[in-house]
């Protein structure tokens, strides 16, 4: 039998946008980080996430929106707001039963990213 890719593991684009829908309710409901997509074009952010996902899983999927630095550069993150959104990840991936070394592969691919995203936040 062969090894299953990551992207596979996690349900193919299907498997991965459910878990983004998931995330991004999460994050949307939260008090301390909600407030940071008040205007954000959330379904711009899901198909985004979804890919860059996918795409960091191992997937078809390209991630071709601008750099995450780029991106984000008008959200003030801070530490706190990141370790918030990585909390809310990981319970996504545990509502979809994701198994633990699958997950903390997610969640490496995201946290990877750290540094640019607190680019203009709290390490101004």
């Amino acid at each position: 039998m062969s090894q299953s890719t990551l992207y596979e593991r996690l349900g193919g684009h299907d498997g991965i946008r459910a878990v983004v829908d998931d995330f991004y309710d999460r994050l949307l409901e939260d008090d301390l980080v909600g407030p940071l997509f008040e205007d954000a074009d959330l379904e711009r952010l899901r198909k985004t996430q979804t890919d860059f996902l996918c795409e960091a899983a191992g997937g078809p999927e390209t991630y071709d929106a601008a750099p995450v630095e780029e991106a984000h550069s008008h959200v003030p993150f801070t530490e706190a707001h990141i370790e918030r959104a990585v909390e809310h990840l990981q319970d996504s991936l545990d509502a979809y039963d994701v198994p633990e070394s699958d997950a903390q592969a997610v969640v490496g691919a995201v946290a990877s990213y750290r540094a640019e995203l607190l680019a203009n936040g709290d390490d101004d």
